[in-house]
């Protein structure tokens, strides 16, 4: 008899930054959870820091508009009503309300304070 082999791994990774994790779900309802439905489709995975089945991670999920794959960092990716990587915010940030807009200005400059 031939041993079942474990499914092969899948693994996210955000373009932007390079966080590589391996995930165990894609979508909106994670395994083992009772009453959540997440906003998007996101890549999960189980929390390591928590003996809770129920507990997971959000990594992260595609841009809604180039599709490409970011985690949920700040320098990543936003998410307001959909989720969008960085430089699709920049390129399109005009069309954000002016709150969001203001926000990630204060960010930029407290990023470049930081460094300086």
């Amino acid at each position: 008899m031939y041993e079942s082999e474990p499914p092969p791994q899948q693994i996210f990774v955000c373009q932007l930054c390079q966080l590589t994790s391996p995930f165990t779900h894609y979508g909106q309802k994670p395994p083992n959870t009772r009453a959540i439905v997440l906003l998007e489709e996101c890549f999960v995975t189980k929390d390591p820091f928590s003996p809770d089945k129920e507990k997971f991670l959000v990594l992260g999920s595609s841009c809604s508009l180039c599709n490409i794959p970011v985690c949920v960092g700040a320098d990543c990716s936003l998410f307001y009503t959909k989720r969008f990587c960085v430089p699709c915010v920049n390129k399109h940030l005009e069309q954000f309300p002016q709150q969001i807009q203001t926000e990630l200005a204060k960010r930029k400059h407290s990023s470049k304070t930081a460094v300086s």
